[in-house]
């Protein structure tokens, strides 16, 4: 069998690098007013008397190991919002965010318990924060 190798472009063949672009597309984006709904308004973007759209994503939550269900989650609230937006509805995402880490104190206290058999009290508090890393 003569198997052939593609004429591949070798600027194709070389890993992604998002820090040789990203910083410049966020301050683009920033510059630009997308986050900011009212800021679409002034510049034409979003109509004012378009009905409003925004999401609240939850807060994170410490389930286990990230997974492919994390990240599509995000990426379909994402098509969400620039599609409402591109509709030239006035347009909000609000981060969620888990200040109290209450669901991350609760995983380690389960790995902590499960591996050494040892609760928050029997280790006190100073332990158990460097623990969960606050």
């Amino acid at each position: 069998m003569n198997e052939e190798k593609p004429n591949v472009p070798e600027v194709f063949l070389t890993p992604y690098d998002p820090q040789q672009h990203e910083d410049k597309l966020y301050e683009l984006w920033e510059k630009s007013g997308y986050f900011n709904p009212d800021q679409c308004v002034e510049n034409g973007i979003a109509d004012p008397e378009a009905e409003p759209f925004s999401i609240v994503l939850p807060p994170p939550n410490v389930t286990g190991t990230l997974h492919m269900g994390h990240a599509a989650m995000l990426a379909i609230e994402d098509i969400l919002v620039r599609y409402h937006r591109m509709k030239g509805k006035r347009t909000l995402w609000i981060p969620g965010t888990d200040s109290a880490a209450l669901a991350t104190q609760s995983k380690v206290e389960g790995i902590m318990y499960k591996e050494e058999k040892k609760r928050r009290d029997e280790i006190g508090r100073e332990e158990l924060l460097k623990r969960i890393d606050i």
